[in-house]
């Protein structure tokens, strides 16, 4: 899978658009990272070569500059001999080695800007590179916090808990049944300590009783002396 299809492409690339549109973010940041590598060699791999053309046209415009002296040496040389024939010959000779000269100049001027370019090319290509894997390990740590987000709420989701809630429930319903079997064991027969308390109720009562009637009975003896 190819994400960038030229160095350009690259360096004007928004990473944050294509993680956007990927369904594997942490797939697709490696992906992009590999080949933005895999591009830098090869800038890298043609920015030397230029270095290397650039050295041997530095030298061939250095012969060529040398040439062009030595024949215009000769053609001064020529003249002091009288020999115009021979002076026109050399001229003729110091003006090809100055022509191509030129051209080789050219040619180093055309070469010292592509050299500038792929500078500037590695230069973006390296934050690029660098930017893409801060980007790698922040999504990596993105991915297993989701991961682990996502585990624990499917553990707590609203239909684990519910099952969770119905099943305390049942457990607290046998609880009942079983405390009420037994609670049913004891209807009906009364302790030697029921008894007791019984007995002290009705005594309370039998008293409080008393005291109702003896009110009762003054109120109207109170009543009757009026």
């Amino acid at each position: 899978m190819s994400v960038f299809s030229r160095m350009t492409d690259i360096v004007n690339s928004n990473l944050n658009a294509l993680l956007d549109k990927a369904e594997d973010p942490e797939k697709m940041v490696r992906l992009i990272i590999g080949e933005m590598e895999e591009t830098l060699v090869e800038v890298r791999s043609t920015s030397a070569r230029a270095i290397a053309d650039r050295k041997e046209l530095t030298r061939r415009h250095e012969q060529l500059c040398e040439e062009a002296a030595e024949w215009e040496r000769k053609a001064e040389l020529a003249i002091s001999k009288g020999r115009d024939d021979l002076a026109r010959a050399a001229l003729v000779e110091k003006s090809k080695a100055d022509e191509v000269a030129e051209s080789v100049a050219s040619d180093l001027d055309v070469l010292d800007g592509t050299l500038a370019k792929l500078n500037g090319d590695i230069g973006a290509l390296q934050n690029k590179i660098k930017d893409a894997k801060a980007r790698q390990n922040a999504i990596i740590m993105r991915g297993q916090a989701a991961k682990v987000r996502l585990g624990v709420r499917r553990q707590l989701s609203d239909h684990n808990i519910d099952d969770a809630m119905i099943r305390f429930e049942q457990y607290e319903r046998k609880m009942d049944d079983l405390e009420g079997q037994i609670e049913s064991y004891d209807l009906g027969k009364r302790t030697l300590n029921d008894e007791i308390e019984q007995l002290e109720v009705d005594e309370a009562v039998d008293e409080e009783l008393k005291q109702l009637k003896e009110r009762v009975a003054r109120d109207a003896a109170k009543d009757a002396e009026g």
